[in-house]
């Protein structure tokens, strides 16, 4: 095609911005863009004509360290500890490792005299990621993959500038994102060898690296602007005539070309133009391709350097999410940590999100999720004295529809996020608008238009902002979040330095450096035309992570309700005994545990194998303290004894089987009231349950055929088909191997059906009657389960054990029921939803995997089936089949996920009416909340503390309030999706009662109603209500 016109206009552009006095002396008319453009490209490249070009002059002269010795430790150690060894000479060059170690590198240099008045840097480059220390402190990061090799020891050296000095580097033995063998998130190599290729004193030309700057910042806006723009044009004679005028061996004549540069830069925009809030970011997985314990020195690295920044750049604001981040940082770096305090103060280092981590953002409870803001905004208050009003989660794997509310409830407005942005099918259709709840809860919710959080400050990076938004018209305003990320690093200088030349540059949008207060506040005041999206933010991506590590999935929903029932029986011993110390300090640390475990990267299970060791020792820790705890409160509940009694931690009756070990028999609770707490002597009970030769008379494997006989009513399994059936399939991803499950792995389901041990019956005739069996899966894994009946139980058990060794497999277990439903009901946080049994759509169709917590429901009117579960996440209902989802076998990031022998419990339930009117929801508490076995006196006296009138009503927590040791917090929410008039009743000694946020902020004006019949609460469909008892 023929060779684009190049307009007189551009040409007198370039005539009229030329530096005064100047004369073009060669052909002005150049009509060939490639050769003109990649000119320009190849005079700033660092690949290309080095020795003639601008780049190769980024550094002048050069010397050696005076000294370099290391000293290599399988251990992260203090550096008062590191300065103490004895370190060995070091060559440049030489291997170290190996991976996860740590070598320290003792420095010695003398800086030459004749280098006064230059910008002296140390350049290091070298594999892993580094931190110089100076004089005990740390000072600065350096990471080769984050663009940050050198230290600048003097902007320009004066004579009483130190000339001699001496450094510390530690560096990890690790990359800025792991040490993955052959690609990224592939299992670490733990054998990697690591050196440093380059370590010397050096001038650093901070002219040739401005000009390098203007360089790169108009060649990318020819690029992205294209031939359609005249703006681009402009910019490409711009540079061409830089280059003319640029001699890289004559550094006088750089100011002329300079001078071109800055007058392009100059012109200014209209006033309509869109504006982009760039803020310095610097996103650091609390744990995913390292440990915990690599990611305190990834935040030192990071936030060390953004100090660094803010001294030399007065304007630059940084924002930083996760409080357990920031006490890590205590911890270690208290003296960073001062100065992060210091510059919070001033505005710059803004604390953001409000949350203890940034946890998961389906998989945690409700009350789980509360705790994540009550622990960081109150460590937030307590450090800073700031209050966070955006909630800030760009990179977790959706959103549940109780977020909004709980945000609201915890001070929070503004929500900001990225990820639906990796939606696999459909493209979401906003930047900016109102996320509405479950409970119609609103929050002015920001998508960043560019579709990342570690932009660069490129063309590239504030054209894409412009581009992708999709509210253009409603919305003027959009965040840029710049700075390496994920593995850390951070913002750079370069980076700020592009931003600063384009802040209001004619043709490009308006860049602002700005705060989240700031963005939030325009558009809030700008937001009469933004639309709202109700419900879920579902991404359609990464939904195999609702099912992989099985192991860390069962920890976290079994420390939940271990903590819940700490928390609760330490209330009621508080109450019954006022010489009960409430463990305060140890349920801080427990909950903060289990909230780390809550990381987007570790519940969800996409983490390398030493994050889930890590994981899983933190929960035996919980489970080993939270039991301790447990017994101290139950100890002080009741009188002593060696008689069994039980604790029930759940708000009504519960009557059930269960099984005292040491004497191996059954007995049953006849908890005759409806109360929540109760101590009671165990009695035994005479109902048996029959296991009878019909309901297997055509089963001999594990398959059911009817569970008429167990339900008393009408036929819940479909015709023809058989329940329970455990279906393999292949689970070979495009990628994100721990991550995701294609849409793809249904055209490959497989039937278990291979018997190892048939059905034999286990126990009948007693309280409980259970059958076993055994199938094998594979020549390497097998299943092994017994289905339990249990007396008076509306649900079927089912106790399963896999010994699991496969590799890309999903296994599954199928109920196909006798209900047709164009919705199924899923339980989530507070609440449940429905979403759709068919693929009319492409919105359906992404939802082929899909998460709830403790039950799904299928119903039609007047009968539906639920399916319960003790530890799962992932679930499929399609037209009438309900699918649960067990175990998965990726071997990325963790090469043995998932390996081994699994227990886990589900159940199936028919029922009558609505799943509210079968007490669906409280069936699921009761699989998940067992009753606890104590030894107490058999004369002790049944206590009742609090019973509600009203099964729609969930109290879900009770804990002693953050601040007030005589006064209790309880949590109650509506669960059926109904508006209801409730009567929480108490026997304890209530003084006073006050409506509360979640944050526990008593509200002055409104005090709860007390009566004689207990404290009337309004409840409007899945509100969460929070109260303060003061006793």
């Amino acid at each position: 095609m023929p060779s684009p016109i190049i307009s007189i206009k551009s040409i007198n552009y370039i005539r009229r911005h030329l530096p005064i006095g100047f004369v073009m002396y060669h052909q002005p008319v150049l009509k060939n863009r490639r050769t003109v453009l990649e000119r320009a490209e190849k005079f700033i490249s660092d690949v290309y004509f080095t020795d003639c070009n601008l780049r190769g002059r980024l550094y002048g002269y050069s010397c050696p360290l005076e000294s370099l010795a290391s000293f290599l430790c399988p251990k992260r150690i203090t550096f008062t500890e590191a300065s103490k060894q004895n370190f060995a000479p070091y060559k440049v060059g030489d291997t170290f490792g190996p991976t996860w170690w740590t070598c320290w590198f003792k420095i010695t240099l003398s800086i030459p005299e004749s280098w006064r008045g230059k910008e002296v840097h140390l350049l290091w480059e070298s594999d892993g990621e580094a931190m110089v220390w100076r004089d005990g402190q740390p000072v600065q990061g350096l990471t080769k993959d984050g663009e940050k090799t050198s230290y600048v020891l003097s902007d320009c050296l004066r004579d009483e500038d130190p000339h001699r000095v001496m450094l510390y580097v530690e560096m990890a033995c690790n990359g800025l994102f792991g040490a993955g063998q052959g690609s990224m998130i592939a299992a670490p190599d733990p054998n990697r060898r690591f050196s440093v290729q380059r370590a010397e004193l050096v001038v650093f030309n901070r002219d040739v690296r401005e000009l390098l700057t203007d360089f790169e910042m108009l060649v990318d806006i020819v690029k992205e602007l294209g031939e359609g723009e005249q703006r681009s044009y402009q910019a490409l004679f711009t540079v061409n005539e830089m280059v003319n005028l640029c001699d890289p061996s004559d550094p006088s004549s750089f100011s002329e070309a300079r001078s071109l540069a800055h007058s392009f830069f100059s012109q200014r925009n209209g006033e309509s133009q869109h504006t982009v809030h760039a803020m310095g970011h610097c996103h650091i997985d609390s744990a995913w391709l390292w440990p915990y314990e690599e990611t305190i020195r990834k935040c030192g690295r990071s936030w060390v350097t953004v100090i660094r920044l803010m001294e030399k750049n007065p304007e630059f604001v940084f924002t930083c999410s996760q409080a357990q981040q920031f006490q890590w940082v205590k911890s270690w770096y208290p003296g960073l940590f001062s100065e992060i305090q210091k510059y919070v103060k001033k505005g710059q280092f803004i604390p953001v999100g409000g949350t203890w981590v940034e946890m998961d953002g389906n998989l945690p409870s409700g009350e789980s999720m509360v705790r994540q803001f009550l622990e960081g905004q109150r460590f937030f208050d307590q450090e800073f004295g700031i209050h966070c009003k955006e909630f800030w989660l760009p990179d977790t794997f959706g959103y549940s529809a109780q977020l909004p509310q709980i945000m609201q409830g915890c001070g929070i407005t503004n929500f900001l996020t990225q990820k639906l942005s990796w939606n696999l099918v459909n493209t979401f259709p906003h930047n900016t608008f109102f996320w509405e709840g479950l409970d119609g809860s609103k929050v002015l919710t920001h998508f960043p238009p560019g579709n990342s959080y570690v932009m660069k400050g490129k063309i590239e990076d504030v054209m894409k902002t412009v581009k992708n938004n999709k509210d253009k018209g409603r919305a003027n305003h959009s965040a840029a979040l710049f700075g390496f990320g994920d593995g850390g690093g951070g913002p750079t200088q370069l980076m700020l330095d592009r931003l600063h030349r384009i802040k209001d540059s004619d043709g490009l949008p308006k860049v602002l450096i700005s705060s989240p207060d700031q963005l939030f506040s325009l558009l809030h005041a700008d937001s009469a035309l933004l639309c709202t999206w109700t419900g879920e933010l579902f991404l359609e991506l990464h939904n195999g992570t609702y099912t992989t590590q099985a192991q860390i999935k069962q920890g976290n929903r079994q420390c939940e309700s271990l903590l819940h029932d700490v928390e609760m029986a330490s209330c009621l011993a508080l109450c019954q005994d006022r010489t009960f110390e409430y463990p305060t300090e140890k349920l801080k640390q427990l909950w903060r545990l289990l909230l780390l475990n809550q990381f987007h990267d570790v519940i969800p299970g996409s983490c390398i194998e030493m994050v889930v060791e890590d994981a899983l020792r933190y929960y035996e820790d919980i489970r080993s303290d939270g039991a301790a705890l447990l017994h101290n409160a139950c100890g002080a509940l009741g009188s002593k004894g060696n008689a069994a009694g039980v604790f029930n931690s759940l708000p009504w009756e519960r009557n059930e089987v269960i099984q005292i070990e040491d004497e191996n028999i059954y007995v049953v609770t006849l908890l005759t009231t409806t109360s929540y707490l109760m101590l009671w002597y165990l009695w035994q009970y005479t109902r048996e349950v029959q296991i009878e030769d019909v309901v297997y008379n055509s089963c001999d494997i594990n398959k059911l055929p009817s569970i008429a006989p167990f339900v008393g009513f009408r036929e819940a399994m479909a015709d023809s088909s058989q329940g329970n059936q455990f279906v393999m399939f292949d689970d070979v991803p495009l990628y994100w191997d721990a991550w995701d499950v294609m849409d793809y792995h249904l055209q490959t389901r497989k039937p278990v059906q291979e018997v190892v041990h048939p059905v034999r019956v286990v126990s009948s005739g007693g309280l409980r009657g259970s059958v076993s069996f055994s199938l094998r899966i594979s020549e390497k894994s097998i299943i092994t389960q017994e289905i339990v009946m249990d007396a008076m139980c509306p649900y079927i058990k089912f106790n399963t054990e896999v010994k699991w060794a496969e590799s890309h497999k999903f296994l599954k277990v199928e109920f196909p029921v006798r209900v047709h439903s164009s919705n199924a009901t899923y339980e989530i946080q507070f609440g449940h939803l429905q979403r759709p049994t068919h693929r009319n759509t492409s919105w359906d169709w992404a939802r082929f995997e899909v998460w709830g917590h403790k039950w799904t429901d299928l119903s039609e009117h007047n009968f539906g089936v639920a399916l319960l579960n003790d530890c799962k996440y992932g679930y499929s209902v399609h037209k009438n089949t309900m699918t649960l989802s067990l175990l998965r076998a990726p071997k990325a990031p963790d090469a043995n996920a998932d390996m081994g022998t699994h227990h886990f419990t589900y159940a199936i339930m028919p029922h009558s009416g609505s799943f509210q009117d079968a007490s669906v929801i409280q069936c699921a508490y009761n699989l998940n909340f067992p009753l606890r076995l104590i030894q107490c006196s058999p004369d002790i006296v049944p206590w009742s503390a609090f019973s509600i009138n009203t099964e729609a009503v969930i109290l879900e927590t009770i804990k002693q309030a953050e601040d007030s040791k005589g006064t209790l917090v309880l949590r109650l929410y509506e669960s059926h999706g109904s508006s209801v008039t409730a009567t929480l009743s108490t026997s304890l000694p209530v003084r006073e009662a006050w409506h509360c946020d979640l944050l526990e902020k008593q509200d002055p004006t409104r005090p709860a109603c007390i009566t004689s019949e207990g404290v009337t609460l309004n409840f409007s469909p899945f509100q969460i209500v929070s109260l303060l008892l003061v006793l």
